[in-house]
This record gives C-alpha cells, sequence and structure tokens, in this order.
C-alpha cells in the first residue's frame, strides 16, 4: 500500500482510526487479528526434532553402529547397556539445549522496548509488541520508531534512516502527502518506518504496518540468522575437532596395541570407541551457551539487562569503567550542602538574619506538592525548599502569613527570580539567581565577604545560588524589573551539590582493587568534577588529570595516546568525543565499559567493548547500540556485574577443568593398561557409565559455583587469553595421568594378589577420584575447607547421588548383571575409597605448591 501519497484524512479513514486514537476493545481486536508487532527470527526447532539432533554427532553414530555389531555377534547385554546409555546421554543433551532455549527466549522477552500511544485520547506507554494499525504513536527525539507510520503531525522532527536506506544524515520529515507513486523509501518524508532512529524533535503518526509486514520485515524475511556464536564457544568447537583428531589417533593404536595381545577383535573395538565418546567434550560449547544464558538471567536480579550475550564472558576482561557523573555516580539529586548569612540584615519583622534566607529559600520557587507530600518541580528549587524546611528554627505558618502577590519569573539575560510577598500592610521582595546578578542589585559593603565565601563554595565543587531582599510601601500594578530589583540588601549564599553515591565510593575502592581503572566523564564543570572524583577516589595520584572538552579538542591524536593513561577525570565533553576516548584506550590495548544515555553517546556505546545504556534515564537509540543496561543507572552495579561476568568465566573454565581432566583420566588407565602389560582394566560398559554420570550433575553444578573470595582482588583477564591459560592445560595432563596411575596401581594390586574383583575396584576408584577432582577444583586459591564443604549444596548433592549410584550398581544384583560388577568386601570399597582421595589431595597440594611459588616470586620482584 502506497501510505505515502495518501492525505492525513484518508490514512485515517481507511484504517479505521482517529486523531484520539483506538479504543482499547478496538486495539485488542486488531491485536488478535495482525499478530504481535514482532519481526520473526528463526523456526525454534520442536522438541521431538532437537531430542533426534543428539544423534547426529559422528561418535554417538559409531557407538550405535557398535550396539548393532554386539547384537549380530549375540552379545545383547552389552548392545542394550549401550543403546540405554546413548538415549540417557541424548536425554540430558536435549535437557541442556532445551534449556537453554528457554533462557534465551526469557532474555529476549526482558528486553522489551515501549512505545507512546493514544488510546481513547489519553497518551499512555504499551509494549511495542502491543501496537496494531491504526494505532497513533507519539514520536520524541530517541525514539526508536516502533512500527511503519504515517506521520500526521511533525515538530522539526528528523530520523536516521540509516538501517534501511544507507543513507546516514538524518531525514527531516513532513505530513503532507507525496504525489509520486515511484518515490524511494529515504525520499518518502511523510512517513517513519520501523527500526528507524528519531534524532530531533517531536511528531505523531498513525501506524499503518506491524510485524513482518513493514519495510524491516520484508527484510528480516531474506536476513533470518542463526545466534552468533561467543568468541568462548568458537575456541572451544575449535578445540573440540582437534582433539577429536588426536583422541581418533590414540584409539586407533589402543585397537592395534589390543589386537597385538590377542584380545577379543570386537571388545577392543567396543573399548576404543567408549574411549573416543567419552574423551572428546562434544557437550562443551553448549554448556558454555547454558552458563552464559542462565548467567544473564542472574544478572537482571542485580538489575542488569544483559542485550548480546557474548557481554557476560566478557565482562571479566573490562580494564577501563569510563562512567557518566550525574546519576550514576552521584545521586542526580541536588542537595545544599553549606549556607552563608549575611549578618548585617536590617531585620524586616520577626525574623532573624538565618530565618529571612530560610525564609526566602522556601518563598522564591515554583515547585509542587503532590498529594502524598512529595515536592515536584526543578531540582534545585526541591532541594532549596527541602532544606530550609528541615531546620530548626523554620516556621511552617510562614507559607500563609506571607502570601506570594507577584512574580518576576527567571529569565537568562537577568540570570534572576523575584517574587513579592505581602508583609502586613508592606511588601517583601525576594529575588534568586546567580551571585554576580545578585550583587548587582545590592548595596556593595558586602560584596567582599559574600564573593570570598562563594569562591570558597566554588572550590567545593558546589553551585552557588544568591539570596537578596528589600521591603516596599506599595505594590505598582505592574511592578518592572528596574524597580524591584535595585536597593536591596543581600541576604545570604547557598552552596549546591549533587553528592556522589555512597555505593558508588565503595564501587571505586572495589575497581582499584580489581585492577578496573575508573574515568569519570562529564558535561559538568571541571571542579566540580574534580571534586566529585577526588570523594569518589578516582582521582587518587598526583599524575592523575583533569581534562575538559576545549583542551581534548586541542591535542593531536599522539598526544592524547601519550596521555590518556593518565586523565581520569574528562569535564564539559560532548557525546562525540566518548567516541575518540573509546578508540584511543582501544589502542592502548584496554578492553573498555562506556556508560550513556544519549542518541550522541550510541557510536561510543557501540565501539565499546562494553556499552552501557541507561535503563531509567537512557533514550531507546542508546539502549539498542548497548551490550547491557543498567536499570538502575548506578555505577555500583556495573561493577557488580564485572563481579558477575568473573564468576561465570571461572565457573565455565572449573567446568572446562573438571571436564577435560575426567577425560584425561580415562584415556591414560586404558591407553597405558597394555603397554605396561596389564588387561584392558574397563569394560565399554564402564567408560560410558562413568562418562554418564561424571558429565552430569557434578559438572552441571560446578556452573553455579560462588565467586570465589579474590574474584575483585586480581588483575582482569586478557581478552585474547587462551582459556586453558594459567596452567588449566597442565593441570588436565598431570592430574588425568595420576588418576590413571591411581587406577593402575590398584588394577596391578589386585590383579597381582589373584583378586577377581580387580575389574570392579577400578570401576569404583575411576569413578570416586573424579568426585574428588570435583571437590578439589571448587577453588584455584583456597582449599575445600576453608571455601567451606557446603557452600554449592548442589555439587555436594550431586556428589553424593553419584556416589548412592555407584554403590548401586556394585551391590544391587540386577545391576550387577547390566554392568558386569562384582560386590566389594568391606576391605576393598575402603581401599578403593581411600584410593580415590589421592586426586583429591593432589589438587589440594598443587594449590599450596602454587601458593608458595606465587609469594616467592612477590618477595622477590619486592626486593629487586
Amino acid at each position: 500500500m502506497n501510505w505515502h501519497l495518501l492525505t492525513i484524512k484518508e490514512t485515517l479513514e481507511l484504517l479505521g482510526s482517529r486523531l484520539s486514537g483506538l479504543s482499547n476493545i478496538e486495539a485488542e481486536e486488531r491485536l488478535h487479528m495482525h499478530g504481535e508487532n514482532l519481526l520473526e527470527g528463526n523456526k525454534k526447532k520442536p522438541p521431538w526434532l532437537l531430542f533426534l539432533l543428539q544423534f547426529k554427532e559422528v561418535m554417538i553414530v559409531i557407538l550405535i553402529i557398535a550396539a548393532v555389531i554386539s547384537a549380530i555377534i549375540g552379545d545383547m547385554k552389552d548392545s542394550i547397556v549401550i543403546m540405554v546409555i546413548v538415549i540417557l546421554n541424548a536425554v540430558v543433551g536435549f535437557v541442556q539445549e532445551f534449556r537453554a532455549e528457554k533462557a534465551m527466549e526469557a532474555l529476549k522477552k526482558m528486553t522489551v522496548s515501549f512505545a507512546r500511544v493514544k488510546r481513547e485520547n489519553k497518551i499512555i506507554q504499551i509494549p511495542s509488541a502491543a501496537l496494531v494499525p491504526g494505532d497513533v504513536v507519539i514520536l520524541e527525539a530517541g525514539d526508536m520508531v516502533p512500527a511503519d507510520i504515517r506521520l500526521i503531525e511533525s515538530h522539526a522532527l528528523k530520523i536516521e534512516e540509516a538501517s534501511l536506506t544507507g543513507e546516514s544524515h538524518p531525514v527531516e520529515k513532513a505530513v503532507y502527502e507525496l504525489k509520486d507513486e515511484n518515490t524511494p523509501l529515504g525520499d518518502r518524508v511523510n512517513m517513519a518506518y520501523k527500526g528507524t532512529l528519531a534524532t530531533y524533535g517531536r511528531g505523531t503518526g498513525v501506524v499503518v504496518a506491524t510485524g513482518m509486514q513493514t519495510e524491516i520485515g520484508s527484510i528480516a524475511k531474506m536476513l533470518q540468522e542463526d545466534e552468533t556464536q561467543t568468541p568462548l564457544q568458537k575456541r572451544l568447537a575449535d578445540f573440540g575437532k582437534k582433539l577429536s583428531i588426536a583422541v581418533l589417533a590414540i584409539c586407533i593404536v589402543l585397537y592395534v596395541v589390543g589386537i597385538l595381545r590377542s584380545e577379543d577383535p570386537v571388545k577392543m573395538l567396543l573399548t576404543a570407541i567408549s574411549v573416543a565418546v567419552a574423551a572428546i567434550p562434544e557437550a562443551l560449547p553448549a554448556v558454555v551457551t547454558i552458563a552464559l544464558a542462565l548467567g544473564a538471567k542472574k544478572l537482571v536480579k542485580k538489575n542488569v539487562l544483559i542485550r548480546k550475550l557474548p557481554a557476560v564472558e566478557t565482562l571479566g576482561s573490562v580494564t577501563y569503567i569510563c562512567s557518566d557523573k550525574t546519576g550514576t555516580l552521584t545521586q542526580n539529586k541536588m542537595s545544599v550542602k553549606d549556607i552563608w548569612v549575611n549578618g548585617q540584615l536590617k531585620n524586616p519583622g520577626s525574623f532573624t538574619p538565618h530565618q529571612l534566607l530560610l525564609f526566602c529559600m522556601s518563598a522564591n520557587q515554583d515547585t509542587k506538592r503532590t498529594g502524598n507530600g512529595r515536592l515536584t518541580g526543578d531540582p534545585t528549587e526541591v532541594a532549596l525548599v527541602e532544606f530550609a524546611s528541615k531546620q530548626a528554627d523554620y516556621n511552617k505558618s510562614w507559607e500563609k502569613d506571607f502570601t506570594r502577590v507577584y512574580e518576576l519569573p527567571f529569565d537568562a539575560d537577568r540570570k534572576m527570580m523575584t517574587t513579592v510577598h505581602r508583609l502586613n500592610n508592606e511588601f517583601l521582595v525576594v529575588t534568586k539567581g546567580a551571585l554576580e546578578s545578585v550583587l548587582g542589585i545590592c548595596e556593595n559593603e558586602i560584596a567582599a565577604n559574600a564573593n570570598a565565601y562563594a569562591e570558597q563554595l566554588a572550590n567545593a565543587g558546589q553551585r552557588v545560588l544568591a539570596y537578596s531582599y528589600k521591603i516596599i510601601s506599595r505594590l505598582p500594578e505592574n511592578a518592572t524589573h528596574d524597580f524591584l530589583e535595585s536597593n536591596q540588601q543581600l541576604c545570604g549564599l547557598a552552596g549546591m551539590i549533587d553528592p556522589p553515591r555512597e555505593e558508588a565510593k565503595r564501587a571505586v575502592a572495589e575497581c582499584v582493587t580489581a585492577g578496573i581503572i575508573p574515568v569519570m566523564i562529564t558535561g559538568d564543570h571541571p571542579l566540580t568534577a574534580k571534586v566529585i572524583a577526588k570523594e569518589l577516589g578516582i582521582l587518587r595520584h598526583a599524575s592523575d588529570k583533569v581534562v575538559t572538552g576545549a583542551e581534548l579538542r586541542g591535542m593531536s591524536q599522539e598526544e592524547l595516546e601519550d596521555e590518556i593513561l593518565r586523565i581520569k577525570v574528562y569535564a564539559r565533553v560532548s557525546p562525540d568525543q566518548k567516541l575518540l576516548i573509546v578508540k584511543t584506550l582501544q589502542k592502548k590495548n584496554q578492553f573498555v565499559a562506556m556508560t550513556g544515555d544519549g542518541v550522541n553517546d550510541a557510536p561510543a556505546l557501540k565501539s565499546a567493548n562494553i556499552g552501557v545504556a541507561m535503563g531509567i534515564t537512557g533514550t531507546d537509540v542508546s539502549k539498542e547500540a548497548a551490550h547491557m543496561i543498567l536499570l538502575d543507572d548506578n555505577f555500583a552495579t556495573i561493577v557488580k556485574a564485572v563481579k558477575e561476568g568473573r564468576r561465570i568465566f571461572d565457573n565455565i573454565r572449573k567446568f572446562i577443568k573438571y571436564t577435560m581432566t575426567s577425560n584425561s583420566g580415562e584415556i591414560w588407565t586404558i591407553f597405558l593398561a597394555p603397554l605396561v602389560g596389564l588387561p584392558i582394566p574397563l569394560l565399554p560398559i564402564h567408560i560410558l557409565w562413568i562418562n554418564l554420570v561424571t558429565d552430569g550433575l557434578p559438572g552441571l553444578a560446578l556452573a553455579g559455583e560462588p565467586a570465589e573470595k579474590n574474584v575483585m582482588q586480581r588483575p582482569p583477564r586478557p581478552a585474547g587469553e587462551s582459556i586453558f591459560a594459567h596452567g588449566l592445560g597442565w593441570h588436565v595432563l598431570w592430574v588425568g595421568l595420576l588418576m590413571g596411575a591411581v587406577c593402575l596401581g590398584i588394577q596391578a594390586w589386585a590383579h597381582h594378589n589373584g583378586n577377581p574383583r580387580w575389574q570392579t575396584m577400578v570401576f569404583n576408584v575411576l569413578c570416586l577420584s573424579q568426585m574428588g577432582h570435583a571437590l578439589a577444583i571448587r577453588s584455584e586459591e583456597f582449599f575445600l575447607f576453608r571455601q567451606g564443604i557446603f557452600t554449592n549444596l548442589p555439587l555436594i548433592g550431586a556428589v553424593f547421588l553419584t556416589f548412592l549410584l555407584q554403590l548401586a550398581i556394585t551391590y544391587i544384583p540386577v545391576f550387577q548383571d547390566v554392568f558386569s560388577t562384582q560386590p566389594l568386601t568391606v576391605r576393598e570399597m575402603l581401599i578403593c575409597l581411600l584410593a580415590s582421595t589421592i586426586v583429591f589431595h593432589g589438587v589440594e597440594i598443587e594449590k599450596f605448591v602454587r601458593s608458595r611459588l606465587r609469594k616467592s616470586a612477590i618477595v622477590q620482584s619486592a626486593e629487586s
């Protein structure tokens, strides 16, 4: 439909709408007819298909083939058990993926945008998804256009349509109908399209298309893209492919050695395949997705909405947090901090000099009191009235006794506001304004004292307001500025400031401890910014610099690069300069989180490694460009998010450490046994069982591990750092080898003594050693007992359940037949339990040795 060719009247008639908006009943009916105003994503896989896709992995296919071969040669028990375990693996994988999809759906629902519409002649805010054709929408600068709209009002409205037309310059909009049917999209000045950005002015329009019927919806049909993988997922997927090749080579060697030792070829084939399936962590990418999605869900409870999933992973790498001052580091609430009273006043009536100043503060203002008693209006005036009313010598009756009879509103030229109040048979004139303006209408004998005190307040970062007064016997009908604002006496001064948030001070201190550098960026006066920055702890050293936007403009790129790491406060900075700050810090290999709320902040937010939009004061544009949104606009919340990001990444590492070491232990046990002259220690069923139970509940429970005590006392993780850094790779090798050695030691001892239950003992030792390893790796720094055994109850529960399952297949006859196990004596079980603790103690000793080496390195560094 060529809506741009129609008049406003024709458009409204065709849509069955009107300027007052639709009724709620009409809107409901149309929503049912047209559906939600959403762009369709990729079609969701139905649960049955999700389950079947669990069997597409090459190793699973090979395992199914092996089960079929076993059945053909008459070994039905092995065949059935292999198929049962394959199905159980599929169920576990299905549950993991299904949970990940549900978590992602929940996150998408949380990012719902809103639109202001007229319904039944009332302006209300509704989710954009609830818009229907015929709705009348109100647009303002900073809003994202929520649907395709035919404009019916435009007040200097400009819209940036690059997402549709590629033209970066905003288009000035009009409301008249166009004549050319073939007018290009970019020239349809009376239309606003879904997904474009209002950058200036305001306007009103009627919705003509929603969802996939919009112009951007037609593009979306051609661009159904899969969810992008995080860098971590890509690295792990690549690692999985390389590992697969290595494991296949080991399996071939294992099979050949078994054949040379005259082992049963079918049994060796099943063993080799089982080792391959157990060793390859094909579930890692899925587990990472779950950890990130659940982490993002948890962050919502901390007032952080993650818009782009990789932000969860990358939060732990932040080295710089560049934050706005007002509302983020400060309370965004002006408060009176100091006052100065002129003690030489000729007092009117019964006022003391202090009371007169309080009266002036409470009388010369335009605030309103709501039904619940809360003051509304200009934040400065609200703060002045609240301060005055809380003082001990304030009199509540002043408001009734001295009624306002006249006023001269504030204007930018005079920089003053004057009110006139009845005082018995006379009139009290009160003026408020900038000190230099107020002094200009006062007697000057007190000016030196006032200027000295005002300078003192200004140096403390406070905004100074002056009050003066005079008494007149009569009030002319049209009193002029010259008459009222002359021959006054200076009453006093009020120093005001937007105080820092208390929690922001603690958060800044936590940043410093964590190796993160907080930087303040503000449009405020440099002196005010400096005072707040010092109070917060952002300016800590003599070498820390405060730079203004004008100074920044005067610097060359080379000069800025030389100075950027020393600049901690940017004052009087324009939004476009934020982008320069981000790019320069990134050139210096810094990982930058940048906050913003305005339309012009969007480029900086998009370019930052972590763009942080304000949820309360932020525009739709800034929220769309950001990686995460602060729902409370609080700097401390950013630091909480960084802490949570570090915890999530730590836990992903712990899961990888756990599962890879377990796999390593299984490979070493089976691979080394024939090389040292021992029979194959485990049956394929044993390997598949261990793989199922150990990679299941205990591994996933590690993802919920609480943050380590020192998580915010260590430097940020380099963004490009390998997941196997800090000794994780070596840990996987040596602990896996230790696990294998313990198993082979038990096997050699039991086999040498002619114990027929040696295989069951090895089976138990390998499984229980992995449980001990899971408990030991809960922290890389602290011993388990110092950390607290019960600080991760799901993991304790998972380990205990695994132990019970292991006892069940060892002692319950029906499971003995299935898993080819034999009941162990109490002595044998105790030996297995003691042997299983060796790995646990080995990992705890590793922590002790690393701690001593670290302390030694610190001492040597200090001495040098």
